[in-house]
C-alpha cells in the first residue's frame, strides 16, 4: 500500500463529501488559488488498501499548476462507507462509480487518474464512457493480473480478514514487517514512506476499510484480464507511469504496455511502486508535463 507522508491535507484541500447519482464519496477537493490560471480538473483512485491520501503529496504542485485535483475514497475505502456484500464491488459496479464521481465534479470532462487496482478500475470506466475523461493516466497498474508473489498476498489477505478482525489482521501485518536498515535506527529515522508520526492514521484507515471490498478487488488483481487492445482503440490521451522498480507488476510488463497503447511513458527514478509517495515532486512535474499537452 502507499504510505503518505501525512494525512492532514494542504491548505488548498478541503475534505468533503462528493454527492453523485450512485451515493456520497468522500474526498480531498484541491483548488488552484485565486488569480492562477485555471488548466483542468483531475480525479485520482487510489489503489488496494489505499485512500484519497496517497496522492496528498501531489495536491500543491497541481493545484499550483493550474490544476483542480480531487481525490477519492472508493465505496468501502477508508472514509467511503460500503455494505459487506462482495457483489457490490465487481468492477463494473466501481467503474460506474467513477462514471458519476466524473459527472458530479461539474467541470467537464477529468483527466483520470488510477493508481494500480484504481488504474484497472480507471480503465473500465474508460471503456464505458470514453467521452467522459480527458485523458487517461495509469500510475504502477498493469496490463493484466499481478505477479504471482502478489496473488499469493492477496488470497492471504482474504482468508485472513475472512477469519480474523480488521485489528487483529493489522496487527499480524505490523509483526511482518522486516525492521528499518541498522543505520537508520542509529540515526532514530523511520523507514522511507512508513508514514513515521501517522502510524496510527495508517492503522485507523485499515480499520474503516470493508473487509468485502478487499476480498472482492484482491481478487479481481488477481484474474483481470488483458484489456489493452480494447483501451488502445480508444484516442483518448493516455500516459503510463511508474517507478523504475515494480513487485507488482514488472517494469518491462508496463514498458510494453505503453507501447501497445501507444500512450506517453514516464519512469520515476528512486521510485518503486507508489511514485506518488516515493517521489511526488518528480511524479507531479510529470503528471503536469503530460496534462498541458
Amino acid at each position: 500500500m502507499s504510505r503518505p507522508p501525512t494525512f492532514v491535507p494542504p491548505p488548498c484541500a478541503a475534505a468533503r463529501v462528493l454527492r453523485t447519482a450512485r451515493g456520497d464519496f468522500a474526498v480531498l477537493d484541491a483548488v488552484p488559488a485565486a488569480g492562477v490560471r485555471r488548466r483542468g480538473t483531475v480525479l485520482m483512485l487510489p489503489g488496494f488498501t489505499g485512500s484519497k491520501e496517497d496522492f496528498i503529496a501531489l495536491l500543491e504542485p497541481l493545484t499550483e499548476a493550474g490544476y483542480r485535483a480531487v481525490t477519492v475514497d472508493g465505496r468501502g475505502q477508508y472514509e467511503t462507507p460500503g455494505p459487506e456484500d462482495e457483489q457490490a464491488y465487481a468492477q463494473d459496479e466501481l467503474a460506474r462509480d467513477v462514471l458519476a464521481q466524473a459527472a458530479a465534479l461539474g467541470d467537464g470532462p477529468p483527466h483520470l487518474l488510477g493508481h494500480s487496482l484504481g488504474g484497472q478500475i480507471a480503465r473500465a470506466a474508460v471503456l464505458l464512457d470514453p467521452g467522459a475523461f480527458a485523458s487517461l493516466t495509469l500510475m504502477s497498474s498493469g496490463p493484466a493480473a499481478i505477479a504471482p508473489v502478489q496473488q499469493q498476498r492477496a488470497k492471504m489477505l482474504a482468508d485472513a480478514v475472512t477469519a480474523l478482525s480488521m485489528a487483529e489482521v493489522w496487527q499480524a501485518m505490523q509483526a511482518m514487517e522486516p525492521p528499518p536498515p541498522q543505520d537508520a535506527q542509529t540515526r532514530g529515522e523511520d523507514r522511507p514512506g512508513d508514514g513515521g508520526d501517522d502510524s496510527e492514521a495508517l492503522r485507523a484507515r485499515w480499520l474503516r476499510h470493508s473487509p468485502a471490498q478487499l476480498i472482492a478487488t484482491g481478487r479481481q488483481l488477481s484474474n483481470e484480464p488483458d484489456r489493452v487492445a480494447e483501451l488502445a482503440a480508444l484516442p483518448l490521451p493516455k500516459h503510463v507511469i511508474s517507478g523504475e522498480r515494480d513487485d507488482t507488476w514488472a517494469v518491462p510488463l508496463l514498458d510494453d504496455m505503453a507501447h501497445r497503447l501507444r500512450a506517453h511513458r514516464t519512469v520515476i527514478r528512486g521510485a518503486e511502486h507508489s511514485p506518488n509517495t516515493d517521489r511526488p515532486e518528480e511524479t507531479a512535474t510529470a503528471l503536469i508535463d503530460f496534462w498541458n499537452r
